[in-house]
């Protein structure tokens, strides 16, 4: 799931032509898993676009799941302009096309060899950067920007690697994004147009608001019962994706977007596929967001709200390091207490397991972990964002 450029003429299709001429990037993304590794690529594609007036080609393997992103998108053009950016769906048999200035591909997803082939063809070179997943883990800062020589063609690819130190690749942030979430939470008039536009209204005063979006999680019935018996009301905003059939086991029938429930003193709301524009939004709107792996993640934080992040599973449970590495960071100018709270109910989502307890307790700490989430959030703000930094290092190679 999940940026907005000013001009309100994004959200069109400018064109079904291609480039012409040899672009500035190319982009390959490859649809690992549902919406986070093509949410990453196509918030970067569009940045380039439209803050730095790049020309950038996506190559993307599933163009179905990037439509629910983009819904201007034509299923049926396999080549497509959307957004100041050339979509191309990444065939098997790979076209035949001269590579971008710098070749972006993420999260070692592995051009095409005969493109590969082409690139080593140019001179000079392509500038080939892969873009590797984010984590907290101390080693991230000593292989970022290493070179890796390739093993027969005169190419060297470099690792660029996302982070919360200045030492690491940054984050992706939009410039006027703190601008817009600013205004938003300024604005009444905006948050009624967002519940206007949903078809729905705003909950009542004093109402807890949440948004719940994750992978499948046998936690998710114990969070649904602990809001159910909760003393304050809670509304729970759950966009249609890998929750729903939990939420659907715990209502004791199908659900489907637009329904909603209200149990005790909680209300559920089945919102449609909130798409990037509007997931940014949907977390500003909320006083606790429940996000899942990298894109929501990072969304999430520049919210500046309290967050439950769930991790993307690993064999032999090696994301949970991950897990603890972030905590360790995010948690370091949190009081004690406060600390264990917030990394006690992280562990216990992630293995699948809430107490209602454990629940009362992080709701009792939400006004510390609201302030805590604006420091953590002006902090990653004072350095570089992930595009400034690539378009940094691109100019500094070519």
């Amino acid at each position: 799931m999940l940026s907005r450029s000013p001009a309100p003429s994004l959200l069109t299709v400018l064109s079904s032509a291609p480039m012409t001429t040899r672009p500035d990037w190319d982009v390959f993304c490859k649809v690992i898993d549902n919406f986070g590794d093509i949410g990453v690529c196509w918030r970067l594609a569009r940045q380039l676009a439209n803050e730095y007036a790049a020309s950038v080609r996506l190559w993307v393997d599933d163009l179905d799941s990037f439509r629910l992103l983009c819904p201007q998108r034509d299923p049926a053009l396999s080549i497509e302009c959307v957004q100041g950016v050339e979509v191309r769906r990444w065939e098997s048999l790979f076209t035949a096309v001269t590579p971008a200035r710098v070749v972006l591909e993420s999260f070692a997803c592995r051009i095409p060899e005969n493109f590969v082939d082409r690139m080593a063809q140019l001179s000079p070179p392509p500038l080939w950067i892969n873009l590797d997943y984010l984590s907290a883990e101390a080693w991230v800062s000593g292989c970022h920007l290493l070179p890796s020589p390739h093993a027969h063609l005169p190419l060297v690819k470099y690792f660029f690697f996302p982070g919360f130190t200045t030492d690491t690749g940054g984050l992706l942030r939009e410039r006027d994004l703190r601008t817009r979430r600013r205004c938003f939470a300024a604005s009444t008039d905006l948050q009624n147009d967002w519940w206007r536009a949903l078809g729905s209204a705003a909950p009542r005063a004093g109402t807890l608001l949440v948004s719940l979006f994750a992978y499948e999680n046998t936690a998710i019935g114990d969070l649904l019962h602990a809001w159910e018996v909760s003393g304050r009301p809670v509304c729970c905003l759950a966009p249609c994706s890998r929750t729903l059939p939990a939420i659907a086991a715990y209502a004791g029938r199908a659900l489907a977007a637009g329904d909603r429930l209200q149990r005790g003193a909680l209300e559920i709301r089945i919102l449609p596929f909130v798409e990037q524009l509007r997931y940014d939004s949907l977390l500003w709107l909320c006083d606790l967001n429940f996000v899942r792996g990298e894109d929501s993640f990072v969304r999430a934080q520049w919210a500046a709200r309290p967050l439950v992040w769930q991790i993307y599973p690993q064999q032999e449970a090696a994301h949970l390091i991950k897990l603890d590495a972030f905590l360790a960071r995010y948690c370091a100018m949190l009081p004690q207490a406060t600390a264990v709270v917030l990394c006690e109910f992280w562990q216990a989502w992630n293995a699948g397991r809430v107490e209602t307890a454990q629940w009362q307790q992080l709701a009792a700490s939400l006004p510390l972990l609201h302030e805590h989430a604006l420091r953590w959030e002006a902090r990653l703000a004072a350095q570089d964002d992930l595009v400034k930094q690539l378009v940094r290092f691109s100019a500094s190679r070519l």
